[in-house]
């Protein structure tokens, strides 16, 4: 097995490496560092998060850039503030015994004329995000025209967070002379158009398989009813006392409600989406790190680029849309070479989805069922007394109270002093748990005794074009029809019209909310559709259960016509 040093790094950088703790590179680092040392060639690193991509560019960067010039050499761009600072402090820790190098943050939500102050110092390596690192070229803050190194570090999260515009302006400003380095866990054609537009001949690297899952990760998911997802959270939790990870929702709104409910129940929880300052961000973040925090619930967008530890969960709360979403929120697990899980809640829609993701993954998903009542009571005793067994007996300290605590307990058997400390713990859940009942739903939703129902899939003239996001479509649907918003299933935006799922009992109640429901002047009109029709939804009207919302007026809501409210 090589070593940091046989790959050709100079000396200074091995020495910081190994005072880190790192003794032998990682395949990315083994295969890639060679390359770039060279310095001469565009370069494309395709590995999975957590492989140690950062040390695979950030080494031979740092070999690579003279800090005895002042101009700016080397431009990382990332797609997060947490990913930028990470690979800020990553680059400082690699070149501790090795040179000093002015290397400068630069993202959003911070003072920018700090960052400018701190720029115009002589930055060698400029670590930014797009969109502030577009405000201070803007400014004329930032010069590079110079640059001789690009890294693009997690290009497909960059470009599934909309930054394709920024890059292309990043780079138009750069010289046609620079070298460009690209690292990305999977390879959509978005990426590819990258490489296609900005890159000559690039020597490519694949670590694994392409768009492949992390073979550390263990991929399970569990059958439940959209109703009963928030309950098997809890179940999973409890099961698993020791857990430190992450739940993924779909909405900023779903993120804050779920973090909030885990919190009322009692459990150590918090939520990070994009609806809250950097302060906030800040301050959920340091308390996850130092796991003060042991749970957290994030979004795709909030969550990306973050790289803590020791995660030993993943769980989804829906199957996202995109197999890359998913790759990256389970890659935030088995990190280092570590192991992980990752949970997905599946409702019997979600299946197809799921099975998808399986196929590109190259990766099997192993069903696991909801834990039983009994199961976590029994799971939480047991971690109990192994807390009791490991736990640290300061003697000295608790010397001078023993005595009371003696007498207060000597009429007391062995047995039954176990069995009392048990019962604080065990009671508590014995009676949450009393009666709890089976949450796991069928494999197929038909046949005598199936505790599961088909979803109902809707048409609605509704769309992008309508100015709708996910968010507020998802708002407006539970506001119109009262349905609660963990009934609401998939919801697929186009741009003159949309689909959108819920529970088959309440289709009926979704379908009489909308009658005479007026957006903007014009009449909606929804119908039952399914998958297979899509394309013709909005024509075809046989075999349909078809809704004619033209009724003239506004219809009342709550005292108040809709045109009077955002819709």
């Amino acid at each position: 097995m090589k070593s940091f040093e046989s790959l050709g790094l100079s000396r200074g950088l091995v020495e910081s490496v190994e005072l880190l703790g790192f003794e032998t590179p990682t395949p990315i680092q083994e295969k890639s560092i060679p390359v770039l040392l060279k310095g001469d060639r565009d370069f494309v690193g395709l590995a999975q998060t957590g492989t140690g991509k950062t040390a695979a560019f950030g080494l031979p960067l740092l070999d690579l850039v003279d800090d005895q010039s002042r101009y700016t050499q080397a431009l990382v761009l990332a797609p997060t503030r947490e990913l930028g600072l990470q690979i800020t402090s990553d680059l400082e820790n690699f070149s501790e015994k090795f040179k000093k190098f002015n290397i400068v943050a630069v993202y959003g939500g911070a003072s920018i004329s700090e960052q400018i102050r701190k720029v115009k110092r002589g930055a060698h390596v400029i670590v930014a995000t797009p969109g502030r690192l577009i405000d201070l070229i803007d400014r004329k803050a930032v010069d590079i025209s110079a640059i001789r190194y690009v890294v693009l570090d997690e290009a497909d999260e960059m470009l599934n967070m909309g930054f394709k515009e920024d890059l292309d302006k990043i780079l138009s400003y750069t010289p046609d002379t620079k070298i460009t380095w690209l690292f990305s866990a999977t390879m959509p054609k978005e990426v590819k158009a990258i490489m296609k537009n900005y890159m000559a001949d690039p020597f490519e690297l694949t670590v694994g398989d392409k768009n492949a899952g992390n073979v550390n990760i263990e991929h399970r998911y569990v059958l439940v009813r959209e109703r009963d997802k928030y309950s098997a959270i809890k179940r999973i939790l409890d099961f698993n006392p020791d857990i430190f990870g992450l739940i993924f929702c779909r909405t900023r709104i779903d993120t804050q409600k779920v973090a909030e409910m885990l919190m009322k129940d009692g459990y150590n929880a918090d939520a990070l989406h994009g609806d809250l300052t950097q302060q906030q961000r800040d301050r959920v973040m340091m308390k996850f790190r130092d796991r003060s925090l042991q749970i957290l619930v994030a979004t795709d967008v909030a969550a990306r680029g973050i790289d803590v530890e020791n995660i030993t969960h993943v769980i989804h709360m829906n199957m996202p849309d995109e197999m890359e979403f998913y790759t990256h929120r389970s890659g935030r697990t088995a990190r280092a070479g570590k192991s992980g899980i990752s949970i997905a809640l599946v409702s019997r829609e979600e299946l197809g989805r799921m099975k998808q993701i399986e196929k590109s993954l190259k990766s099997p998903f192993k069903r696991m069922m909801v834990p039983t009542g009994p199961e976590v009571c029994q799971k939480q005793l047991l971690a109990l007394m192994h807390k009791v067994k490991e736990v640290t007996v300061k003697e000295e300290e608790m010397e001078a109270f023993l005595p009371a605590v003696y007498e207060e307990l000597h009429h007391l058997t062995k047995p039954e002093l176990i069995k009392r400390f048990a019962a604080i713990e065990f009671n508590r859940f014995l009676d949450y748990y009393r009666n709890a009942p089976d949450l796991n739903a069928q494999d197929s939703g038909e046949g005598q005794g199936s505790r599961y129902i088909t979803g109902a899939r809707f048409f609605i003239n509704l769309g992008k074009m309508d100015g709708f996001e996910k968010a507020g479509f998802l708002d407006m649907i539970e506001e119109v029809t009262g349905v609660e918003r963990k009934e609401i299933g998939k919801i697929d935006l186009k741009g003159a019209y949309s689909f959108f799922e819920v529970e088959k009992e309440l289709a009926e109640q979704v379908s009489r909310a909308f009658e005479g429901f007026v957006y903007h002047g014009r009449a909606v009109r929804v119908e039952i559709t399914d998958a297979k029709s899509d394309a013709a939804a909005s024509k075809s009207k046989s075999r349909k259960k078809h809704f004619s919302m033209k009724k003239e007026g506004h219809r009342k809501f709550g005292g108040k016509s809709f045109h009077r409210k955002r819709w």
